[in-house]
């Protein structure tokens, strides 16, 4: 295998493990838009934890969603994925660790909140898409590309072989 790849992959991995934690308590998944509005004098914003809302003095007040059986499905999917993807995560970077032969370190090496939102008869609030979630893809591609590879890397040793 090569350890050049190998140490790549694990750093991608690692950034996207990273990444998904810090997007998983991330306060902005979705936003209130400011589209057809003049004057706006709060903004909501929710994650997979809490709504809140700020005022344009800066005053934050959040509420925390009171029951798991309570929510919507696309927000229990997203705790449940986001959560099962940080473990995962994890036991694939201890396994990434223990499976590197060569670099060693003394050798050197959501659906609806968009029908919502171009729907012109909503009545509702209005979202946009939060700065969470980009981080969230990014910890996807991220974590997809150190798997990618790992894949290569391992396909490129059985063919030395």
């Amino acid at each position: 295998m090569d350890p050049i790849v190998e140490v790549v992959a694990l750093l991608l991995g690692f950034l996207g493990w990273v990444l998904a934690g810090v997007a998983l308590p991330n306060r902005y998944w979705k936003t209130s838009t400011v589209s057809g509005t003049v004057i706006t004098t709060s903004t909501i914003y929710e994650n997979l934890w809490m709504s809140c809302a700020s005022d344009s003095t800066g005053v934050h007040d959040c509420r925390e969603f009171p029951s798991l059986l309570a929510l919507n499905g696309y927000i229990q999917a997203s705790r449940a994925l986001m959560i099962t993807s940080i473990v995962l995560g994890a036991f694939g970077i201890v396994a990434t660790l223990v499976g590197i032969q060569d670099a060693s370190p003394g050798r050197g090496g959501s659906c609806s909140s968009s029908r919502d939102f171009f729907n012109p008869m909503f009545p509702g609030i209005k979202y946009e898409i939060g700065e969470g979630l980009y981080i969230g893809w990014c910890s996807a591609v991220l974590a997809i590309a150190g798997g990618s590879c790992l894949t290569c890397s391992c396909r490129l040793a059985t063919e030395e072989k």
